[in-house]
C-alpha cells in the first residue's frame, strides 16, 4: 500500500464515525470488457472486506445475450468469502457474504417480491392486511440495505436496489472502472464516514 494509502486508511482509522458495514458497488457490462476489470474487481472485494461484512456488486447489462457469460465468469471469480451471483430472472435470495446482481433491476426485484407475496395471498398463507415493509424485504433477492453505494464513470445510478438503498449514502466518482484504484475505495469510505446520515429524517 502505497504512502497516500496509508494515509486514507489511517484518517478513515481515528475518525469518529464508524465505516459503512455494507458496500455497494455498480459497474457495467462494459467494464468488465476492459483488460484487467476482474482483477480490480477481485482487488475491490479484498479492500472492502478490511471494513464491511456485507458487499453487493451490481452489473447493469444492456444486452441480455451477455448475462450468462458474465455469470460464468463471476461464479468462478476469486473472493476471499463466499459469493452469491443471481441473474435477470433468479428469485432465489442471495444471503452470501458478497452477492452480485448481474442485470437484475430494482423494479425487476420488487415486481418479483410483490407477485410472491400475491401467490401467498392467493394461497391462502397471508393475509394482505399484514403484509409491511418486513414482508417485502423478505422476498427480496438482495434483502439488506447497503450503507454506502459506489458508482463509478458517471453521476446516474441504474434502478438497482431501488427500495434498500433508499437510505444510503451514495458517493459517484468519475474514475472509470479500469483506473479504479484502492486511494478511490478509500476516499469514498473517508467520504461516507465525514457524512452526517439522516436516513430520510
Amino acid at each position: 500500500m502505497g504512502l497516500y494509502e496509508r494515509y486514507l486508511a489511517l484518517r478513515i482509522r481515528r475518525h469518529e464515525a464508524e465505516p459503512p458495514d455494507h458496500v455497494a458497488l455498480v459497474i457495467t457490462e462494459r467494464d468488465l470488457l476492459e483488460r484487467g476489470a476482474y482483477d480490480t474487481l477481485t482487488d475491490f472485494f479484498e479492500w472492502a472486506v478490511e471494513y464491511a461484512s456485507q458487499i453487493t456488486v451490481y452489473v447493469s447489462v444492456l444486452d441480455a445475450a451477455a448475462v450468462p457469460a458474465l455469470q460464468r465468469e463471476l461464479e468462478t471469480i476469486d473472493a476471499p468469502r463466499p459469493v452469491a451471483v443471481r441473474g435477470p430472472e433468479d428469485r432465489a435470495r442471495a444471503d452470501a457474504p458478497i452477492r452480485i446482481g448481474i442485470g437484475l433491476g430494482g423494479k425487476h426485484e420488487f415486481t418479483s417480491a410483490v407477485r410472491t407475496l400475491a401467490e401467498r395471498v392467493d394461497a391462502g398463507d397471508l393475509d394482505p392486511d399484514e403484509i409491511d415493509d418486513e414482508h417485502v424485504e423478505d422476498h427480496l433477492v438482495f434483502p439488506s440495505e447497503p450503507d454506502l453505494v459506489i458508482k463509478t464513470g458517471a453521476e446516474r445510478l441504474s434502478d438497482f436496489m431501488i427500495w434498500q438503498s433508499v437510505y444510503s449514502e451514495l458517493y459517484f466518482t468519475d474514475v472509470n472502472w479500469r483506473d479504479f484504484r484502492k486511494r478511490d475505495f478509500l476516499r469514498a469510505v473517508r467520504e461516507y464516514c465525514n457524512r452526517s446520515r439522516r436516513f430520510g429524517r
